[in-house]
């Protein structure tokens, strides 16, 4: 189907070329007629141009190349775009968007649709507010999500997981556990990112999630892991038969997890193992929470329930304060 397209020059001297996305001539010409239009109100009359969602999309995305969630905003933006392509900002509002909403619930979960949605409040707060290229911006209410629980392993059952790991994948997970970082870094850790004299490693931060530098203790048990990678590649710390290691959530982490009898874990999940066996053995929230580099005292909280008797240690000297008050009003 051959399409028609439209070519003028505004009255600002910006020549304007675009698809017309019609094979019918007399849509084409309408749809020319009114751009031209519209461009001789914005620049005679002062009026504002009518930008629609697609601008405001693909300029949101060119400026946000750096967020560390880039690609996912961009597979978020395929699946909302059939749904607000053409449309006018100033013609979006809170109705359409619950709307769009309601669809993604149905299709996955209120979590996901909740993704959905604060990346559309992020495009339209952007062309309101930064961009202004529309005045009225629509009231986005997300949905209510349940508080998920933190899955995390004993030492037994990581003991039982372990056994039925290949080797290179063993390796991998001992050391997730001993530094608590993310399934990525640990699969692309360089050698140049490792210093074995001082048992640091470090995350540049356009590795990190929060996009700042991470400064990772190395303990005894990640450093027995490091030695046994010497030697097998160049430049990656961590390899499958002479190759680096792309994926940890491979058949074999999947079957080794199975034949463990350990159900709705993920890799992700020996974050969690490490941080409330850390919360456990007495490590301060505050400590907790730059050594996983969370940004959020909030993230940090979910593990402070795994740490009972260092809240009541703390707790109990406001008791010796009321027993010293008790004994005062007792010896009247």
């Amino acid at each position: 189907m051959r399409l028609w397209h439209i070519d003028f020059v505004a009255p600002s001297g910006e020549r304007v070329r675009r698809s017309a996305g019609t094979a019918d001539k007399k849509q084409a010409q309408e749809l020319h007629d009114s751009l031209k239009a519209e461009a001789w109100r914005v620049q005679k009359m002062g009026d504002k141009p009518d930008y629609v969602w697609d601008e405001a999309a693909l300029k949101f995305i060119k400026e946000t190349q750096h967020k560390a969630t880039h690609r996912d905003d961009v597979s978020r933006l395929r699946w909302v775009q059939p749904h607000l392509t053409g449309k006018k900002l100033a013609e979006i509002d809170r109705e359409l968007i619950r709307r769009i909403g309601d669809i993604k619930a149905s299709e996955s979960s209120p979590a996901t649709a909740n993704r959905v949605l604060a990346l559309i409040r992020s495009i339209l707060r952007k062309a309101a507010l930064e961009w202004e290229w529309f005045d009225k911006l629509p009231r986005i209410r997300l949905y209510k999500e349940a508080k998920r629980r933190v899955r995390w392993l004993t030492p037994e059952q990581v003991n039982t997981l372990l056994k039925e790991l290949p080797p290179h994948l063993q390796d991998m997970m001992l050391f997730a556990l001993s530094t608590g970082l993310r399934q990525a870094n640990v699969l692309k850790l360089e050698w140049s990112q490792v210093d074995m004299a001082r048992k640091v490693c470090w995350i540049h931060p356009d590795q990190a999630k929060a996009r700042k530098a991470i400064h990772v203790p190395l303990n005894s048990s990640a450093m027995d892991v490091l030695l046994r990678q010497i030697g097998k590649h160049p430049h990656r710390v961590f390899t499958y038969r002479g190759n680096p290691s792309e994926n940890a959530n491979t058949r074999a982490w999947r079957g080794a997890l199975k034949r463990a009898g350990i159900k709705n874990f993920r890799w992700h999940d020996l974050r969690h193992t490490w941080a409330s066996w850390l919360a456990q053995q007495g490590t301060p929230l505050n400590v907790l929470q730059e050594l996983g580099d969370w940004e959020s005292e909030t993230m940090v909280k979910r593990y402070a329930h795994l740490a009972p008797a260092q809240l009541v240690e703390h707790s109990e000297r406001v008791s010796g304060l009321l027993h010293g008050t008790n004994m005062a009003q007792a010896e009247r």
